[in-house]
Order: C-alpha cells, then structure tokens, then sequence
C-alpha cells in the first residue's frame, strides 16, 4: 500500500490507509491471542479433570446376591445360580458420573460377556445391560482418569481381574464362614479377613426389621491403592462414597439400606437355596 498519493505535483501522506491497516493489524493479534487461549483452555482441561477427580483408592464390592433379593422383595429367578458372591462394582474413592458424554458402549466389551454374566451378574434383571451401564457411567468414567483403566474394556476387565485374585468365596469357605442358619459374629467374618489378606476390610449389613434381632450380611468391600496393592478399606460411614445409591439404577420403592454392621449384634449369612 502507497504510504503517499500523488496530487498534481504534490504528494499527501495517507494516514487513513495507515489507520486502517493498523486497525487490521491489531484486530489479526487479538483473534491470534483468543484463539491460542482456547488452545490452552482446551488442552488444560484433561489435567483439570483429572485433578479434580483423581481418587486414591479403588474399593472392589462383592455382593452377596441372596441379601439383595430379600432386602428388594423380589423373587430372584437366579438366586440359587449365584450361590456365591458376586462382583457389585469398583468404585474410585473421589467423584461419581464424571464424564456424562462417555455412554456406555456392550459391543466395547464383548470379550468380556461371558465372565461378566458368570461374576458381575444383574441378579435383579438377568438379560440387560443396565446395571453394567450404570457402573460404567457412575463409576468407570471416574477410574478412567487412570491410564490403565481408561477404556470400558480396561475397567471390567480390571475388576473381573482384582474379583478372581481377590478369591473372597473361596476364602471364606476355606475358613468355615459358610452361609448357614447359624449366627456369626461380625468379629468371626472379619478377622478371617484380616488374618489371609493383612487388611481390613468394610463389611456391610442390612438392618434388622422391626422386632428382629438379627442383621443379615450383604456387602464386603476389598480396597486398592492406586498400584493395585491391597489396603485398608475406611470403616466409618461418613467417609463412604455413596452405595445406598447404587443398589441398584433399580432402585425399587422398597429400597433397603447397606450399612457397615454393628459390632453388637449377630450376623446372619442366608443360604442362596433357601425359600423367599
């Protein structure tokens, strides 16, 4: 551009040209600048994500599916199928349904179907996928944070994984803690616990109803670092992530509660062939 235009014989500066290309100019700068803020913006946010919801502790929840049908009052057409205990889920310590975006996908996990219907089954709704969808998106997008967890292949094969080292069935077996009409302690349960895995773990009850006596054993919780090294689980219900929630995407009206059992009281462990 001209920085002079000719006038007969004279010349005269144009400054309006000039005013304009620097308007330009600086406009040119400060999309640059919006749009490399963006950049950032966009980049920083996985590690703001993954700050945010970084747990600590990943608790691998066993299930006994008996207890579950009799606290949601419904006949349980697979319960004496599952005559041991089942996989609820694994759950990180920090943060529920974390990435809303990340549906659940079965086709993602087809190889894994045929462990997942035997360990994690839907004991309430045999047949569907919601209860795994529902574990994913509450729970697995949360894990995901972690490298090795971060596929819903990678995260279902990692607790069928933890749940068949873990081997808490057969344990428990081994040490007499069988289910029976007989009462236990919730000291027997746990020190059998402590004493083969050097850990404590959370041992969940369901209250007794109103003139009983009894609470009936429903839930263990078995805890990893984030090296997949097993720890102590926390016992004191304030410091829970919420389970009472998860039992189950159901939900049914009747909705008993999961609670870590009383010290003071027995424990009853319901054989899966008894009549509902």
């Amino acid at each position: 551009m001209n920085k002079w235009l000719k006038f007969g014989s004279g010349q005269v500066e144009n400054t309006q040209g000039i005013s304009i290309w620097t308007k330009m100019a600086s406009l040119n700068v400060v999309t640059l600048l919006l749009c490399l803020g963006l950049v950032v913006l966009v980049n920083s946010y996985p590690l703001l994500y993954k700050h945010e919801n970084q747990w600590t502790k990943l608790i691998l929840t066993h299930l006994w599916p008996k207890t579950l049908c009799t606290m949601e009052e419904v006949s349980c057409q697979t319960a004496d199928k599952f005559n041991y205990w089942t996989i609820h889920g694994l759950w990180p310590d920090k943060g529920q349904s974390c990435n809303r975006s990340w549906h659940f996908d079965v086709n993602d996990i087809k190889d894994l179907l045929p462990e997942m219907e035997i360990w994690w089954p839907d004991v309430l709704h045999p047949g569907t996928n919601e209860f795994w969808k529902h574990e994913w998106e509450k729970h697995g997008t949360c894990a995901a944070v972690a490298e090795s967890l971060n596929s819903e292949n990678k995260y279902f094969a990692k607790a069928l994984d933890l749940y068949k080292n873990v081997g808490l069935d057969s344990i428990l077996k081994k040490f007499n803690i069988v289910p029976s009409s007989k009462y236990y302690s919730l000291d027997n349960i746990r020190s059998v616990i402590d004493s083969f895995y050097k850990i404590k773990p959370k041992i969940q009850c369901v209250s007794p109803s109103q003139g009983e006596e009894v609470q009936t054993l429903g839930q263990i919780e078995i805890c990893f670092n984030k090296e997949y090294q097993l720890i102590d689980c926390v016992e004191y219900e304030e410091e829970l992530p919420n389970s009472i929630d998860d039992l189950f995407v159901f939900e049914s009206a009747q909705q008993s509660e999961f609670s870590v059992c009383d010290e003071s009281m027995p424990i009853y462990y319901p054989p899966a062939h008894e009549e509902y």
